[in-house]
């Protein structure tokens, strides 16, 4: 089955933006290497869908094997980002919450993706950009 030329665009569009798009870029100012950022990152995103999240968990967000999930995750609490706290519910598991420094990092990591996003679509009428999100909003949903 040929493959349509707005397929080949989207695709060839989203390598470009998966090559530019790296941790290190959209962290900004953030003093952190990309791995402990990683770390950060799927621990808020474990947090905003309220479920809990342990190395293991972490190792499946990252792609990365167990030994190395938990040499990040060590190095995330170190760093004072996130910290370890008994499952409530399971005394043998331990849980990852981001610290307030941690908050405080994810949220100006987010103010500056959203404002690197912002001067992207600056020249864009509001419509287009509510097209935009709307229907990538739903490409990413499709895509799993």
């Amino acid at each position: 089955m040929p493959v349509s030329e707005p397929v080949e665009m989207v695709e060839r569009a989203m390598v470009l933006l998966r090559r530019r798009m790296t941790r290190r870029s959209l962290a900004g100012e953030a003093q952190v290497n990309d791995a402990t950022f990683g770390v950060l990152d799927a621990v808020e995103a474990a947090e905003r869908a309220g479920t809990p999240i342990g190395v293991s968990e972490v190792a499946a967000a990252l792609s990365v094997d167990q030994p190395r999930a938990s040499k990040l995750v060590a190095a995330a609490v170190e760093a004072g980002l996130i910290r370890r706290e008994a499952d409530q519910a399971d005394g043998r598991r331990t849980l990852l919450v981001r610290t307030e420094a941690g908050r405080d990092l994810s949220e100006r990591v987010h103010d500056h993706r959203r404002a690197k996003f912002a001067a992207a679509m600056a020249d864009w009428s509001p419509a287009d950009r509510a097209d935009f999100a709307r229907l990538l909003t739903r490409f990413i949903d499709a895509f799993g």
